[in-house]
């Protein structure tokens, strides 16, 4: 690695200097540039041989770690408050007791290539066509780009993965993190893309499948291990995030999952790359996938009629939402809502449906604001409980909530919180009771009611799952019990 990172040093000093010296020919540069390239490939080559002959040697028999269950909580029901309450409450400043406050897991950039990946200028070069998420996709694949692993062995899958490691194989590499950059893919819709190309390249589900995916995503810098039970190929990718209910394999302090079901036990190969990085399940870029829109909804709050808006949400992005796994960080419960209240909006929503909120809050005060929002959110959705809808605890993407007829206290708190953050620019937290999650927000105006201080910032709650409760209002219930604080982005 040290020789990867010298390599790199060297290269930026030169290219400086010649920037620098406007009397070197381009010819000059131009040969520089291309023994760069031969350079950087070379390591690249000379790394993958390394991991071939790694993968030569006997995989290690491994036994699972018993999965997460999604902790069980009876989840505290509604609360509606009568107009003639509402109309004579006075709303008092009681602070509530902290128990924990949970921050922001800080985003990190996602992993790239160990080194320059040249074009191939073959005339051989064929291609694939997928459709993802809705979404048609050209890939550049090799048109003799077969290959076959036959009985899994060590062997086999070692010489499989030296057909890969030819320069065929290249533009598919290149036109895959193409698309990840610019359909915005988060890892976890990268996995899945890939998945999608090798499926149509060998076949879905066959081993030939799995090893290219596997080829694809090292290739791209995520830490991937290969496995194999019996005569069936697995691929195993490193998360940041432990995911709830799936049976994962711990390897030299990292938790590895499979896109399907992994068995009790597997024969796993310890080759990595350098700089390889583990997947994370943040979301800090909308996917760009077509638009196929859902019909039109319309809500509104039943207080201020007018508040009214029509969404209409796009299918192919509720689709992705459907086959995301729930999971956590830094082995603390609570950070499972914060990948979806940290997503961002759909641009699509943001660009039909936000200038109307706009136009509806232009000249009302921070309270009257909130106010609005969080009656929109707390009177214009049906309540229901996960179990009786999906037969499972489910959070709710913004989106999801805007299109779905049901939606419980958890995904009103993940909406409420983004329709604030982006239309009034206020910052909110989720404020998690045992059984239930609301939320607050920091006013830059004084303002009366149940308040929490987080790192000297005052934040007034608001509930969208207490039905008509204006800003300042907890449940009675919730007052009193254990309240932990998950900071937002």
């Amino acid at each position: 690695m040290n020789r990867f990172v010298i390599t790199m040093c060297m290269a930026t000093g030169v290219l400086v200097c010649h920037a620098q010296d406007s009397g070197k020919n381009q010819r000059d540069f131009d040969a520089f540039r291309a023994e760069m390239h031969k350079d950087f490939d070379g390591f690249r080559a000379e790394i993958m041989r390394d991991y071939i002959e790694f993968v030569r040697n006997p995989w290690q028999e491994s036994k699972s770690v018993p999965s997460v269950p999604r902790p069980k909580v009876e989840p505290v029901p509604p609360v509606v408050l009568s107009d003639e309450d509402r109309d004579t409450l006075r709303v008092n400043s009681n602070p509530i007791v902290i128990k924990e406050i949970v921050k922001p897991d800080p985003t990190v950039p996602q992993p790239g290539p160990i080194g320059t990946i040249p074009e191939n200028d073959s005339e051989d070069s064929g291609s694939i066509e997928v459709s993802f998420y809705g979404t048609p996709l050209k890939i550049r694949f090799a048109a003799n780009g077969g290959f076959h692993i036959g009985k899994v062995s060590e062997k086999n899958v070692a010489e499989a993965l030296t057909v890969l490691a030819s320069d065929d194989y290249d533009n598919s590499i290149i036109d895959c993190l193409a698309i990840r950059k610019e359909c915005h893919l988060c890892d976890w819709a990268y996995l899945q893309l890939v998945q999608a190309v090798a499926d149509k390249a060998c076949g879905k589900s066959s081993n030939e499948s799995v090893l290219l995916a596997a080829y694809l995503l090292m290739q791209s810098g995520y830490k991937i291990r290969l496995a194999y039970s019996g005569d069936a190929l697995y691929l195993l990718y490193a998360s940041k995030h432990r995911i709830f209910d799936r049976r994962p394999y711990l390897l030299d302090g990292d938790y590895y999952y499979g896109l399907v079901e992994l068995p009790a036990r597997l024969n796993i190969s310890k080759a990595g790359f350098p700089n390889e990085q583990c997947i994370s399940l943040q979301i800090s870029e909308q996917p760009g996938f077509s638009k196929e829109l859902n019909a039109e909804r319309v809500v509104s709050s039943r207080l201020f009629p007018a508040f009214s808006v029509e969404v209409r949400t796009n299918k192919n992005l509720l689709s992705f939402y459907e086959t995301y796994p729930c999971s956590y960080y830094n082995d603390n419960y609570m950070t499972q809502w914060s990948q979806y209240a940290d997503t961002p909006m759909d641009p699509e929503i943001v660009k039909s449906v936000y200038p109307e909120f706009r136009r509806m809050l232009s000249g009302l005060s921070e309270t009257e604001q909130v106010n609005r929002l969080l009656n929109w959110v707390q009177t214009g959705f049906k309540y229901e409980y996960d179990d009786k809808v999906w037969g499972r605890d489910r959070v709710f993407f913004s989106e999801e909530s805007l299109f779905y007829p049901f939606c419980d206290c958890e995904d009103r708190s993940v909406l409420f919180t983004r329709l604030v953050r982006d239309l009034t620019g206020l910052e909110c937290l989720l404020v998690y009771y045992p059984g239930h999650l609301a939320a607050a927000v920091g006013f830059t105006t004084a303002v009366n009611g149940d308040y929490l201080d987080v790192e000297g910032k005052r934040f007034v709650v608001c509930d969208p799952t207490f039905i008509g409760a204006p800003v300042g209002m907890s449940m009675p219930e919730m007052r009193n019990k254990n309240t932990g604080v998950i900071i937002l982005k």
